[in-house]
């Protein structure tokens, strides 16, 4: 049905809201919210590969030449918890998951469903990062006289940082499904671009 004048003239059924409704995409906000989120997995994504395969092997003396130790100086030094990941993750992508959680809500059925998906995917990460992550390299950090044990944590902290990605790179694939299925819906409805 074309949407005119005389479709919306009163007395016209076509022109009650209630009886017909235009199918709509997604909001404005949502697209951006939408936009915002597939941006900052990207870089989170980018960003953790990275700071696991330079920065925590100088930490845990995995780096080529260097003898296996815990380095809570060179950690403390970098402190990219501060420094970098609390403008990234800690408070934006941690609110990008929470808006997207309510974005969703108003999105179109068939893009719902990986949004949803997308948002659970990063809940787990932002739950992983906040229960072990944070609390682990704070103290780590903290360390003085580093053991054998402190390694040990450090190794272990390393080996489940792999996970964390995985679960990154879920998040990023189904927000990036999203975002196609989005402008999927929108060029079908009207015709126009996505943004």
């Amino acid at each position: 049905m074309t949407w005119n004048r005389a479709t919306l003239a009163p007395g016209n059924p076509a022109s009650d809201p209630h009886r017909t409704a235009r199918p709509e995409g997604v909001p404005f906000v949502g697209r951006v919210v939408l936009w915002l989120f597939v941006i900052n997995l990207g870089i989170a994504l980018g960003a953790g590969l990275y700071e696991g395969r330079i920065s925590v092997s100088r930490w845990t003396g995995s780096a080529p030449g260097l003898a296996p130790r815990w380095d809570a100086e060179a950690a403390r030094q970098d402190d990219p918890g501060r420094r970098f990941w609390v403008f990234v993750t800690t408070g934006p992508l941690t609110l990008l998951t929470v808006a997207s959680f309510f974005a969703a809500m108003r999105a179109p059925p068939r893009v719902r469903a990986w949004w949803l998906a997308a948002a659970g995917a990063a809940t787990a990460d932002r739950v992983f990062t906040y229960a072990y992550f944070i609390p682990t390299m704070l103290a780590l950090m903290r360390v003085t006289d580093a053991s054998a044990a402190d390694l040990a944590k450090a190794r272990e902290w390393a080996g489940l940082n792999y996970l964390r990605h995985a679960i990154v790179l879920a998040a990023l694939v189904t927000a990036l499904k999203t975002f196609a299925l989005a402008y999927q819906v929108s060029r079908s409805i009207r015709g126009d671009r996505f943004v």
